[in-house]
């Protein structure tokens, strides 16, 4: 049996929300749980992911490891 007044209150049906939109409700020690991201807005999920190629990086990757994508 767990010692009584050490736990935290445990709160069911919390909210937990990304950008003031609804995601899920969980429980938790916390009322409200505010996110950044998620699988909704994440840009790997939504296919809006964007290689950025900064000072030929990518090129002296591939002249490193003597790779060719190009075929």
């Amino acid at each position: 049996m767990p010692k009584k007044g050490i736990h935290p209150k445990w709160i069911s049906n919390t909210r937990i929300s990304c950008d003031d939109k609804l995601i899920c409700l969980i429980n938790s020690t916390k009322p409200n749980l505010n996110i950044d991201i998620w699988l909704g807005n994440h840009p790997f999920y939504t296919n809006s992911q964007k290689i950025i190629d900064t000072e030929g990086r990518v090129e002296k990757f591939l002249k490193k490891y003597q790779l060719d994508f190009n075929n």
